[in-house]
């Protein structure tokens, strides 16, 4: 082989989306690093997670768009949209399971320093009825059950969106019904639970639980007169690509219009507890037309970049220590000219 061919061999290089997903690999492992603060290392957990819907969103999506219509464009190293799109999915699938794994780990360090997310079987009663009263005043208002039948079709999810799925039965014969509920996006995923003897509320909070443990809690109010038979959750992730045409006569409407665009992409990937029942998991998959290859069933929380709920709450002595940059005097004294 000549210095040419080599020079031109597609062996050489790297795929760019393989070579991110490494990238981002890297990000992770310094969620591993032990020589971080405990909550910078759950800090970098939450930003691969981002990282990670980010790529879906685009990147993903690009390839996803060059499937459907049948692109048979060669990489740089030398392969199609489809086998591109089929390695990358697989490197996905191992980056989040590596991503579960170190929230294990991490999860097992911070219930050393008495940090947790606890289920709501583990709640006192002064912590049950703490939990009611944030229900009832913060989480129930901006709630909308949606029931699934004829009558009303399966509403628009938004990107990104956690919603739970029921399978719910009417206690005083056997009807049953099909409901959605959608976390509303305002709501903090992690909500911290009062200290247990209430001593000292100044203090950094130490115990949390998800706002779908406290919803689950206080299903009946949401659902009258129904009890839960099945449950679960997804997530699914929308084509938030955005083209621009630099010759476009009005910049600032060709946004606006994208954005909308952007807001109701097709679904790309629909991601599943693993609690999730599968009549549940086919319900959802049929009303929103989404094949296998696009659904992932994931060992462990959803949208882990909402973690970012404790680390922005929890004890700061275990993050890095704030730096306050010194302002020079001299440039303080002549009113900061620096040329002075």
């Amino acid at each position: 082989m000549t210095v040419v061919q080599i020079a031109k061999s597609p062996e050489r290089f790297i795929n760019r989306e393989i070579s991110w997903l490494q990238f981002n690999r890297r990000v992770l492992m310094e969620a591993e690093n032990p020589t971080h603060p405990l909550l910078e290392r759950l800090r970098f957990l939450t930003i691969s997670a981002n990282n990670l819907n980010e790529f879906l969103m685009v990147r993903i999506a690009g390839l996803a768009a060059q499937v459907r219509e049948q692109l048979a464009t060669l990489s740089d190293n030398g392969l199609t949209p489809t086998e591109q799109l089929s390695q990358a999915t697989k490197e996905i699938a191992s980056l989040q399971n590596h991503q579960h794994a170190v929230l294990d780990s991490l999860m097992v360090n911070l219930k050393r320093e008495n940090i947790e997310i606890v289920k709501s079987g583990a709640l006192n009663e002064a912590e049950r009825a703490w939990a009611e009263d944030y229900f009832l005043s913060d989480v129930f208002p901006i709630l909308t059950p949606l029931c699934i039948d004829p009558a009303h079709p399966f509403p628009f999810v938004p990107n990104l969106g956690l919603t739970l799925v029921l399978h719910l039965q009417r206690t005083a014969g056997k009807k049953t019904m099909t409901a959605l509920l959608r976390l509303p996006q305002p709501l903090r995923r992690f909500v911290p639970l009062p200290s247990p003897d209430g001593s000292d509320e100044a203090a950094p909070p130490t115990r949390f639980i998800s706002v779908e443990e406290i919803i689950g809690m206080f299903i009946d109010r949401l659902f009258p007169g129904y009890e839960t038979l099945e449950s679960g959750m997804f997530r699914l992730v929308r084509d938030s690509d955005i083209e621009v045409q630099e010759e476009a006569e009005d910049l600032v409407r060709l946004f606006e219009t994208a954005l909308k665009q952007r807001r109701r992409g097709l679904v790309i990937r629909l991601e599943f507890t693993a609690d999730t029942p599968e009549s549940l998991r086919k319900f959802v998959m049929d009303e929103l037309n989404v094949t296998e290859h696009e659904t992932v069933i994931l060992n462990g929380l959803l949208a882990l970049d909402h973690l970012n709920d404790i680390v922005r709450a929890a004890d700061k002595r275990l993050l890095y220590e704030v730096y306050n940059p010194r302002f020079p005097e001299r440039i303080r004294e002549h009113n900061g000219d620096s040329i002075a």
